[in-house]
């Protein structure tokens, strides 16, 4: 094989343990699964654990790909926040408090302190929610995941989950607030 691939030659290759059909897939949706898995965790090394675990799993189940019920993105994309959810229960941290949390002063945000943010450190408000509350902000806000998607995934339920949403739109206006006022 050679050359850039179709997403069906690439399952296929990978089916048959092709290394370079292997190496291309991860290659092809290494950036945006990496930024996924960023997103759902604190910091850079759990973020590659998540993703080798996560492309394990797409390598380990490639024959289960289905073109007529997802594209392979959306396909690798599940299976990369399902493996994020899970090793965000394995690790037991979705109910610690962020000791920052209790300190930030309430208030409403400037607007030009969110025209001021860029992607980057976005990412870093979003990794300073406490973990049930980053999980659910990034299922509802990013991933496009209903309340009851949500609640069926991490095993909570739907006002549940809304009421994580609320939070971490309430703490990311204070930590908005805060960083205006610092500014």
């Amino acid at each position: 094989m050679g050359g850039t691939l179709t997403d069906i030659e690439l399952v296929r290759g990978c089916i048959i343990n092709d290394r370079l059909a292997q190496e291309q897939l991860y290659k092809q949706f290494h950036g945006p699964m990496a930024s996924i898995c960023v997103r759902y965790t604190r910091n850079e090394h759990d973020a590659v654990e998540v993703m080798h675990s996560g492309f394990l799993k797409v390598f380990k189940n490639v024959e289960r790909f289905d073109a007529s019920k997802a594209s392979l993105y959306t396909w690798i994309r599940t299976i990369m926040v399902n493996t994020a959810i899970d090793f965000l229960r394995q690790k037991n941290r979705w109910f610690i408090p962020h000791a920052e949390l209790e300190n930030i002063e309430s208030g409403m945000t400037e607007p030009e302190a969110v025209q001021r943010l860029n992607v980057q450190e976005l990412l870093k408000l979003v990794q300073l929610l406490p973990p049930a509350t980053q999980a659910v902000f990034n299922l509802y806000v990013v991933d496009g995941y209903t309340h009851k998607e949500i609640g069926q995934l991490l095993g909570i339920s739907d006002g549940t989950s809304k009421w994580h949403l609320s939070e971490a739109r309430r703490l990311m206006q204070q930590f908005l607030f805060k960083q205006a006022k610092v500014v």
